[in-house]
């Protein structure tokens, strides 16, 4: 169960600018503030049956920050706190992520129209390597979709691992 936070890393997601954002990074950041729900499925391993998840999260925002924390619950008693801390730095993302059972990971990327897409660089392997991607997708104006992918090992094609669907309450 440790490695369920890995489908799940965006939960924790804290997005901070060190420079001032430009205005389309400023409203895309804005318009995430608030209180989300959602569900979802997360696979432990590439070539594991997916697990249903139930998530919430409070999102906090400024002008040049996301902040975003909560807890996915999945198999009635598992749950999992995430946090992740991002800088924003001329246009591209890096920061850590601690929470999966791999220990601390690095995160970089970029964000492409409503789309955050990271790299995930685990702190040991997970799943034959130590990368995977993650997206944080904008979804209509109240929800935003989490989804990991990553190889599997065996056949050498991305699988998802985890997609998380949240609505604003």
């Amino acid at each position: 169960m440790k490695t369920i936070t890995i489908a799940i890393l965006a939960a924790g997601l804290t997005l901070t600018q060190t420079h001032p954002a430009t205005a389309s990074e400023e409203q895309f950041l804005t318009s995430l503030k608030g209180q989300y729900e959602g569900t979802g499925q997360v696979r432990l391993r590439t070539n594991r049956d997916p697990i249903n998840v139930s998530c919430s999260f409070r999102s906090n925002t400024t002008s040049s920050t996301l902040s975003l924390n909560g807890k996915c619950r999945g198999l009635v008693v598992v749950s999992r706190t995430i946090k992740a801390d991002l800088t924003s730095k001329a246009g591209a993302y890096r920061g850590s992520y601690v929470g999966a059972g791999s220990g601390p990971a690095t995160l970089e990327g970029k964000r492409s129209g409503k789309a955050l897409n990271l790299t995930i660089r685990w702190a040991k392997e997970v799943n034959g390597d130590r990368q995977a991607r993650l997206s944080v997708a904008k979804s209509g104006s109240r929800g935003l979709t989490l989804t990991t992918t990553d190889m599997d090992p065996a056949t050498g094609k991305a699988v998802v691992t985890s997609k998380i669907v949240l609505q604003r309450k």
